[in-house]
């Protein structure tokens, strides 16, 4: 059987490469997977697997054509605050799936936020006509059910991924602290610099070692340089290519701060301290489930003293999610693993 698998893959963003990575995990091995990818020789290298341009529209139909099924691999695909496109891009690929007769599977997806209507009615069309769906999140289960579309909930799968060791991790100096942010329109230049005195002011408590991890080095990488050169202390910026790896780094991690979604999940199921800063309902949604310490953008504490404070008292007395905890929540996660299991039978 042959599956062609879509998301935001071959982007340089580690939190859709560790969807990939997931998916590609949990694929039942009867199952060949044709990925559609936004660089196609990264993507074979990386996962040995055969490739697609996303954007050429005769290789992806040549691709369905040979193909079984349809699988939305994971994230938020279905939502237009990050553009209008989105959805006409991923529900016409889902639509053209269904019509040519392929089982179509919406895996691990997060719905959402869809402000047009139009999106509104592809989002609703495209899910009604899936052989099988699976969400992340309780916010995305109850728009499909408001919807009638018959869904299984399971937390994010990459709390189910696999980790590997990062080469040289473990030579920095400890304890150990990861810092993750993105550009946003909500991070001003006014907030990034709170941040950064607050960082600084952190580390120089408590003589951590900071490690800045710029998940979409496009987009993160200018951030993580721009706080590097303001820090008292041994810092590194890493940017890691291999999700399993970019996983791995939050087990050498005693806290983590951070935006993005995938850092914050993979911080927590390595029994990090974690300190989340919202830009997105998704991140919301994490915090509030887990009961995760964190502010959204515009609700920072005013100062850089207040932060240091705040984020001193969460590395000094802070809780990291137990084992129990976390074990139940991968258990959960796999749940996506049965889904595929099933509807590719």
């Amino acid at each position: 059987m042959r599956a062609v698998l879509c998301g935001y893959y071959g982007m340089g963003n580690g939190g859709d490469e560790a969807l990939l990575a997931t998916l590609l995990q949990m694929l039942p091995a009867h199952v060949k997977p044709i990925v559609l990818s936004g660089n196609p020789a990264e993507t074979e290298k990386q996962y040995q697997v055969e490739t697609v341009p996303r954007k050429s529209l005769s290789a992806v139909l040549q691709a369905f054509r040979r193909s079984d099924a349809f699988i939305w691999g994971g994230g938020s695909l279905m939502q237009d605050a990050t553009s209008a496109l989105n959805p006409l891009y991923y529900g016409g690929l889902m639509l053209l799936a269904q019509r040519m007769g392929l089982c179509t599977i919406a895996w691990a997806q997060g719905v959402g936020p869809l402000r047009r209507s139009v999106s509104r009615w592809l989002a609703r069309r495209t899910f009604q006509g899936c052989t099988a769906v699976s969400v992340r999140d309780s916010a995305s289960a109850a728009l499909l059910a408001s919807w009638q579309v018959p869904l299984t909930l399971a937390p994010d799968p990459v709390w189910a991924l696999e980790s590997e060791s990062v080469p040289g991790l473990w030579d920095l100096p400890a304890p150990r602290v990861a810092v993750a942010l993105r550009s946003h329109p909500s991070l001003t230049p006014d907030r990034l610099k709170l941040m950064s005195r607050a960082l600084a002011n952190f580390q120089k408590a408590t003589q951590t070692c900071i490690l800045l991890v710029p998940f979409q080095p496009a987009q993160d990488l200018a951030i993580a340089e721009a706080i590097q050169p303001q820090l008292p202390g041994v810092s590194r910026i890493l940017t890691l290519s291999d999700p399993q790896q970019l996983k791995g780094l939050f087990q050498g991690v005693e806290m983590t701060i951070a935006m993005r979604l995938h850092a914050l999940i993979m911080a927590a199921a390595a029994e990090c301290r974690c300190y989340a800063i919202s830009y997105d309902p998704k991140v919301s949604q994490l915090m509030q489930d887990f009961e995760m310490p964190g502010a959204t953008l515009d609700a920072l504490p005013a100062s850089a003293a207040a932060l240091t404070h705040t984020w001193m008292d969460l590395f000094a007395n802070g809780d990291a999610l137990n084992p129990t905890q976390i074990r139940a929540t991968v258990d959960r996660a796999l749940i996506h693993q049965e889904v595929l299991r099933s509807a590719l039978r």
